[in-house]
């Protein structure tokens, strides 16, 4: 399976409103089987097109303890939360185009998601845990909302400078 480039922060498609998909075709599924291939290698538990260049509303996703569980992946088209509950919980987030940049974010325990699968069919799904947490941070990508944003500027510019640099230092490699 190819292996797709991510995109690393700044970079203005990070930033944009991602588009809905009209169905799952062959097309659509190709990307999300590429997307799961390039979250595993890189490795990660979430990826959103965008962060692969690809303006659209979909995110893969798997959440499982890789030591202890069977893999799960998800694939999730035009996903929306519908439900989130009043319960928060902090996590150590980070993201695939921030690499090596950890930080807490705090956001609703759990979510209820409606979908389409990687089929094309119409689903509910409802996270808790890391699996909630990771839905969240993937919807927000689609929304051109990253983890940084909900830090305070001065780290946010922290990060970016850190990013600006990783980037000019992979360029001239």
């Amino acid at each position: 399976m190819k292996i797709l480039p991510i995109l690393i922060h700044p970079d203005p498609r990070l930033k944009k409103l991602c588009s809905p998909f009209d169905r799952v075709d062959d097309d659509a599924q190709a990307l999300g089987n590429a997307m799961l291939a390039t979250m595993y290698d890189a490795p990660g538990v979430g990826l959103a097109a965008p962060q692969v260049g690809k303006l659209k509303r979909m995110f893969v996703m798997d959440c499982t303890d890789k030591e202890e569980d069977e893999a799960a992946p998800m694939v999730l088209f035009n996903p929306t939360v519908i439900w989130t509950s009043e319960e928060e919980n902090t996590h150590e987030e980070g993201c695939l185009s921030i690499p090596g940049m950890y930080e807490d974010v705090t956001r609703p325990a759990e979510v209820k998601v409606a979908f389409w699968d990687l089929e094309g069919k119409e689903q509910e799904e409802h996270f808790t845990g890391l699996w909630a947490t990771c839905a969240q941070h993937e919807i927000d990508h689609l929304n051109g909302v990253l983890f940084i944003d909900y830090l305070s500027r001065m780290k946010k510019s922290m990060i970016t400078k850190k990013m600006q640099k990783l980037k000019k230092e992979r360029a001239s490699a």
